[in-house]
């Protein structure tokens, strides 16, 4: 009687560093594509994306440490989003509006998922090239080239990329997260331009996703690495590419940010 209570608690308290250690892995995968996307913008290449940000984080040289913490934080954000979605700890609701988040958010877990997975590959591989990632590659490629997952992968990218832009522009994510006036004010920067920088290049991946999809998946899976060459393509794309650097560099922030202030509310899971 007296045990499970301590017990509960006990689960939801060692829960919440592991979803903060989450929130600090993203920052990080998204500060090293920053760094990618300002290189290319400078030299005029086309930036990187997630899985590229992983090859140089695993390959690093603090890689015998950084690629565990790295699978491990990856992991508890994964588990992280589906808590949300599935419990709505964050009161979204089940309207269309609110199931449409959850339903991004089980989305935001499959693809750290995926990073996760990949991580452990090239951890495991331990060699040249991809390693031993090659095989679980080359699945994730089939998987997501195919007619019917590319549209609709395509869909819930339009839907998340649009969630991003409205909780921008209405700074609904200061709804979770509790800091000081003084920090909140560098919060809202960081969050604004990361958010809508990061929803106009999903935007830019539900195109890719479509264009793959109505063309028999002859494309391929999209990326965000697909997404910033489509950008560096445009006119002046050599300027839109850095505004979109910059802009990643702003989301890396704020999702160091929300590892240090987000509410966590696993208790109401």
């Amino acid at each position: 009687m007296t045990l499970s209570a301590p017990g509960k608690k006990g689960w939801k308290e060692w829960f919440k560093p592991f979803a903060r250690l989450g929130y600090g892995a993203r920052g990080l995968v998204y500060l090293v594509i920053a760094f990618f996307v300002m290189s290319a913008a400078l030299t005029a290449g086309s930036g990187g994306d997630a899985k590229s940000a992983i090859r140089f984080l695993t390959r690093s040289v603090a890689s015998e440490i950084l690629t565990p913490l790295l699978i491990v934080a990856l992991a508890g954000y994964s588990m992280w989003r589906l808590v949300q979605a599935g419990f709505d700890t964050d009161d979204h609701g089940a309207s269309p509006v609110g199931l449409g988040i959850r339903a991004g958010l089980v989305g935001s877990a499959v693809s750290y998922g995926f990073l996760m997975l990949y991580s452990w590959s090239l951890w495991r591989g331990q060699g040249g090239g991809d390693g031993g990632s090659g095989g679980f590659a080359r699945f994730a490629a089939s998987l997501l080239g195919a007619t019917p997952v590319s549209l609709i992968l395509a869909s819930i990218f339009l839907i998340v990329g649009g969630a991003h832009i409205y909780k921008a522009a209405g700074r609904r994510y200061r709804d979770h997260i509790s800091a000081s006036q003084k920090a909140m004010a560098w919060i809202d920067v960081a969050a604004i331009g990361g958010l809508v920088a990061r929803g106009l290049i999903f935007f830019v991946v539900a195109f890719l996703f479509y264009r793959s999809g109505l063309s028999s998946g002859g494309d391929g899976p999209a990326s965000t690495g697909d997404a910033l060459r489509f950008i560096a393509g445009l006119p002046f794309g050599t300027w839109l590419l850095g505004a979109m650097g910059a802009g990643l560099f702003l989301f890396s922030l704020y999702s160091f940010s929300e590892a240090v202030w987000r509410r966590i509310n696993v208790e109401d899971a």
